[in-house]
């Protein structure tokens, strides 16, 4: 199965209203960066023990850390969880620049270091959320 198959699959395994909220907004990420590239994570590690909520993943990232090694990742994240939908904006050096230049504006949507979490599209202003995605696909 080919990324966009298990894309696909994992949006529409998600119920209602939350499957056409993943389903908008991943069109909207896509438009926003349509040479992007596509990652799947399915949440499993390599037991297949289930670790993480699957990501949809956007874009190419290299994560640096200390001890020199390097980690190639996605930019830009697309999940969903329990609550809601968490979009995650890799790359942004200022942790808190997330939280200041959009928190207020979004609506009800908690903000923190590099993810922007919300229970469904109506309760933000996604037109902000747009304006967050292209910042990050512009700092990296």
């Amino acid at each position: 199965m080919n990324i966009e198959e298990q894309i696909n699959n994992y949006i529409t395994s998600q119920p209602e209203p939350k499957q056409s909220d993943l389903q908008e907004l991943h069109r909207r990420i896509l438009q926003a960066s349509p040479a992007s590239k596509l990652w799947f994570i399915n949440g499993k590690n390599s037991d297949g023990k289930t670790v993480s909520n699957p990501n949809i993943g956007y874009g190419f990232y290299t994560i640096n850390y200390a001890d020199g090694t390097t980690r190639e990742f996605y930019q830009i994240g697309l999940s969903a969880n329990t609550t809601g939908i968490s979009v995650y904006i890799l790359g942004i050096k200022d942790k808190t620049y997330l939280a200041k230049t959009y928190g207020e504006k979004l609506g009800k949507a908690s903000v923190t270091g590099y993810c922007i979490k919300f229970k469904t599209l109506k309760d933000i202003n996604v037109d902000i959320l747009e304006a967050a995605l292209k910042d990050g696909f512009e700092a990296t």
